[in-house]
Formats: structure tokens, sequence, C-alpha cells
């Protein structure tokens, strides 16, 4: 259901340009402490780098091996996918949440397993469809004389998943639905962050998959470092823009195809025309999600100027009633580590001494200074300016900062002014205003009133545009992106390149062909 893995200035930044060729990750914020060994002090990264080698090769002696598969086996690994969550979803909601230090049950039965699974199905459902051969027109008169032109989606062979942290079941056993939909084979390497959740992930996979179809790899900065390097057929990413480049860097030496899930600030407009009760609500329960560690979490508001306290007090108020208390609510998620929650806390800081207004968002009052939960209350900054960190990174936790605005055309130019965003969102009624907003910016996707709702449609596709990503996966645009379009034309018989004076010696027949082509449009 919900989506993108992130702020990866990665764990394993530290691997990169050290090993060869550099790269990075799918997880965040380098602790120093755990910075990768170069490879050559590190002879397990070696075998480590030998091993999944190995497997790569395996996985793809047996996709050759097996071509033509039927379309029978590919069923049969979704059917396979959908049991382990179906059989283990609980089992994988109690290591997420050991590994968060909380996380709902609820919560991540609903992102991770259920939402997975109902993935699965969509991409059973409609495979079948996908994968039939598209016939495409020719040239006339060649139609006519017997030739013929279609368009076939092919499996690619081998895809590596680099999968992140904040949804780490959803973001690697996802996107493998539609992989193996498309008549691939899979290898994954999810995050170290949630090592209880990936050393499940692993256990599970080998339970219900032969190492030739799936094949789960655990482990440091320096084996996702050398996961990344290896010549895969596809290379999926969810992290962050910084992270992506260097994926996209060592994915090029082998000129590996990527697809980078990545992130950014999502804006959140509110026309004059909005529910703010309802906006604020929906706004609440998308920035407070998995403590607002979400790729598409709204990243800022943009309010009119006169309706900016009305904003503020329907956001503050919907947090209240969804979440009456923090540190010993079971349903409110920990920040994922130390790290993260001071990268938070620095960044209300930087926002504070920069003479941004703070409001905590705390119901009952408690004391979070006494715990390491790592629990966060959801806080607002007002009079936020764009020196401050939390305008200039990607937040990825539960800060909101407010803008206003005298016209809705100043966001706008805001907006444009900076990459351009995963998620957009448009609360109002106004439907000329809508159209404005939508028309002249650029996202990845857009929810109107509702924020991140779009990337849980399974039918429409799932990614970014520019800084925010390359390609997209789910619907049918995500099996085409696993899938090779392999063009296929057939010749007549009657000798076409004669008749259309193409054949040497060239003569009156050439040139007449050569005029005709030269006419305007």
């Amino acid at each position: 259901m919900l989506h993108c893995g992130k702020f990866k200035q990665d764990t394993f930044a530290g691997a990169i340009g050290r090993i060869t060729p550099p790269l990075v990750t799918c997880d965040d914020f380098v602790e120093t402490s755990r910075k990768a060994k170069p490879e050559e002090e590190n002879p397990m990264a070696d075998d480590k780098k030998s091993e999944m080698e190995a497997i790569l090769k395996r996985q793809r002696d047996a996709f050759t091996a097996a071509r033509p598969e039927p379309m029978s086996a590919r069923r049969d690994r979704i059917k396979r996918a959908i049991a382990l969550l179906v059989d283990h979803g609980d089992d994988l909601a109690r290591a997420m949440s050991a590994d968060f230090g909380n996380r709902s049950h609820e919560a991540s039965m609903i992102t991770d397993i259920t939402g997975t699974i109902g993935f699965g199905k969509y991409c059973f459902k409609h495979m079948d469809k996908w994968a039939r051969p598209e016939k495409r027109g020719t040239r006339f008169p060649l139609g006519l004389l017997g030739a013929k032109a279609e368009l076939r989606y092919e499996p690619k062979g081998v895809v590596g998943i680099l999968s992140p942290w904040n949804f780490p079941v959803n973001l690697s056993i996802g996107p493998l639905m539609q992989i193996l939909a498309a008549g691939n084979r899979a290898m994954i390497k999810p995050s170290e962050f949630t090592e209880k959740t990936s050393e499940l992930t692993a256990e599970l996979v080998a339970k219900y998959f032969a190492e030739e179809e799936v094949a789960v790899i655990t482990g440091s900065p320096e084996v996702a470092a050398a996961f990344s390097s290896l010549p895969f057929d596809h290379l999926l990413f969810t992290g962050s823009t910084a992270t992506g480049r260097k994926v996209m860097e060592a994915a090029a030496r082998n000129l590996v195809p990527v697809t980078l899930e990545l992130g950014g600030k999502s804006p959140v407009f509110l026309g004059r025309s909005a529910n703010f009760e309802q906006a604020g609500e929906r706004i609440a329960m998308g920035k407070m999600l998995n403590a607002g560690q979400i790729c598409l979490a709204p990243d800022y508001m943009y309010v009119p100027e006169d309706k900016e306290q009305t904003a503020v007090d329907s956001v503050r108020q919907a947090a209240h009633n969804m979440y009456p208390t923090l540190l010993d609510n079971d349903d409110y998620t920990s920040v994922v580590t130390d790290r993260h929650f001071d990268r938070l806390q620095s960044m209300v800081a930087d926002a504070r001494d920069k003479g941004a207004d703070v409001i905590e968002v705390n119901p009952a009052n408690e004391d979070f200074s006494s715990t390491n939960a790592r629990k966060m209350p959801l806080t607002i900054l007002r009079n936020v300016s764009d020196d401050m960190m939390a305008m200039q990174e990607e937040i990825f936790g539960p800060v909101l900062p407010v803008k206003t605005y005298k016209n809705v055309d100043e966001a706008i130019d805001y907006v444009n002014r900076n990459d351009r965003p995963l998620g957009l969102y448009y609360f109002g009624s106004d439907a000329g205003e809508r159209e404005h907003v939508l028309q002249r910016t650029i996202s990845g996707g857009v929810t109107v009133n509702d924020v991140i709702m779009h990337v849980s449609m399974d039918d429409l596709p799932f990614g970014g545009v520019g800084p925010s990503g390359i390609g997209s996966y789910h619907g049918p645009e995500g099996f085409k992106e696993f899938s090779h379009a392999r063009s296929v034309y057939t010749q007549p018989k009657a000798d076409i390149a004669k008749l259309a004076g193409l054949k040497p010696p060239f003569g009156d027949t050439t040139r007449k062909t050569i005029a005709r082509e030269m006419k305007k449009a």
C-alpha cells in the first residue's frame, strides 16, 4: 500500500568510493561507528560478493533454461508470495515492531501485509492480459502485402531489489509480485536497519522459493554495495535522491537499467474552498502514520494567509483525536533509530533558532525527555524560512512546516522553483483552482482531497520525476517496466525493396518514392 523508503545518505555511504564500483545502498544517515571498511580489509565482503555472483549466475542459468516458461509458472510464484504473507503476516508485523522499537501491529498489517497481498492479487488477475503480444501497424502498403508487426513483452531475466527500512515488507515483496508477474527471477537486499524483519524475510523466502527463483541477501553496508555492483538485468532502488544518484552511477558501469523510487518535499496546497476540518484530519493521519517516515508523507503545507490559524488548529485537533496519548500508545510508531531521532530534533531546534514558531502537539502533556522510546509528537512549524533545515531537506518524520500565500500562484511558483516532488496534494472544491494547480506544477503523482492515497491505487503507476525518481511500477506500466518490449516484424514474400525502388540500381521508382515521402504533412 504505502511506499518509499527514505532519507538516504545511506548506511553504507561509508562504503562509497572505497568499494569498486563505488556505491551505496538503500538506507540512511551514516552512523560513523558503523561505516564500512574498505573491501580489501574485509575478506567477508569478498566472500559475500562471490556468493551473490554465484546466486545471480544460477538464477540467470535457470531463467535461460526455462524459456519459454509458461504463464502457469508465473502464477504459481505469485501464489506462493501471497501465501508467504498470509501464513506469516503476524510474524512479520511483530518483527517490524521489534526493529522500530514500537510499530503499530495493525498499521503494519495494513501497509505492509494486506496491502502487499492485495497488490499480488491484482498482478495475478491482470498478468495474462499484460503479457499478450500487441499488434502494431506497418508502413503503407506493407500490410496489404502481408507484412506483420507485433510487440512482445518478455521477461528481462534477473532483477535486483534494494529495499529500505520504512516499509520493509511492502517495498521488497510488493515489487517482487510484479517482477514475478513479468516472468523474472529476483534477488532482494533488504535494509540492515530492520535486521529482524530482514532475517525473517530471508528465512521465509527460502521456505517458499527455490534460490534459483528468489533469493534474499542480508548483511552490512559492504554487502549492499557489492549487491549494487552486480550485473543484473534490471535494478530497482527505493531510497533518497542522493543515494539514487550513486545507485544509477554504479548501475551504469554494467549498463543495468534502473528504476529509482526516490522522494523529495511533497507539498500540500490548501485552497480557500477546502473543508479545513477534513483536510486537517487527513493531513495529520498521513503525517503521523509510521511517524511520518514515508517518502510520500506531506512535507509542508501551503495555506491561504488568512486561513493559517484555521489550518493549524484543524491538524492539531485531528492529532489529538487520533493519538490522545503517545508514549504508551501502541498505535503510534517510534522513530527507527537514535540517529534519525536526533536529526529530527536538530531540525526542530534549527527552525526555532532561526525564528520559527514551534507547536508541539502533545495532547496528554507527556514528558518525552525522560524516555528512550524514540517517540516524537507531531511538531508544527510556523513562520518558516528557506534557510531552515526543515525547508531544505526531506523531513521524513513528524515535523510539519506551514507556509502561507496571498494568491495560490505564489505557492505554485515556490514549488516550481524547487525539485519536482514525488507527491503533490490539493484540498479544495474549486475545480478551476485545482486544475490550475495541477496544470502549472509537475510531480510524480497527485492525490486530491487527501494525501498519499494515490500510491494505494494498484492500477495507477507509482513513481517520481527527475530528482524524485526514474521509472515506475504498479499498474500495467509496472509490468512493462520489468519487461523487455521486443519488436517482431515479419516481412512478406514480395520483394518489397524492389517494388519501392530501394534496391540498386536506383531509378525512376526510387525518385518517385523519395518525392512522395518529401511531401509536407
